[in-house]
């Protein structure tokens, strides 16, 4: 009987110890300040107070462990994840906002902390998919220091929201 006690305790250790657990962490940000002096352009730049953001966030990111960096296709967006991805030695990689965490992206993202940069309305709403639940609204429009933070662990969902580089 010893002799099963023992082997039994055996394989569950065994099992355990090759079972890991999986966590997969999205930091998802909005654009660094874009230029308001044309009204009328849909993709506008980032100002210098951007790009020095966008730097910010660089140093920011810096000790944190980074896979991916993704990004909509507007100049401000990619001006934002371009300092942060070339400190990782990654490509930016481009979402589409109006198809926002569907299979193909959680299949690439799991496992992995990915930075999603995004805007003031799907930021908020990017997080919300992760999360399965509607918790946060839209970003106040000169809100550029909002850092979402998602993480799922097994089936554990949890977020939170930090102010940074202020």
């Amino acid at each position: 009987m010893k002799k099963y006690f023992f082997l039994l305790l055996f394989a569950f250790t065994l099992i355990s110890s090759c079972t890991t657990e999986e966590t997969t962490t999205y930091y998802l940000i909005r654009h660094a300040e874009k230029d308001r002096t044309d009204a009328t352009n849909p993709n506008p730049s980032l100002t210098i107070k951007g790009e020095q953001r966008a730097q910010n966030w660089a140093e920011y990111f810096k000790e944190k462990k980074i896979d991916a960096v993704y990004s909509t296709k507007y100049y401000r967006t990619i001006e934002t994840a371009t300092p942060t991805a070339k400190t990782k030695n990654l490509e930016v990689q481009f979402y589409n906002p109006r198809n926002m965490y569907d299979s193909i992206f959680m299949a690439e993202t799991k496992g992995k902390s990915v930075l999603v940069v995004g805007h003031s309305n799907t930021t908020p709403v990017f997080a919300n998919k992760i999360l399965g639940e509607n918790k946060y609204e839209n970003m106040d429009d000169n809100d550029n220091a909002s850092l979402y933070i998602v993480t799922i662990s097994e089936n554990k969902k949890e977020s939170k929201i930090e102010k940074v580089n202020e």
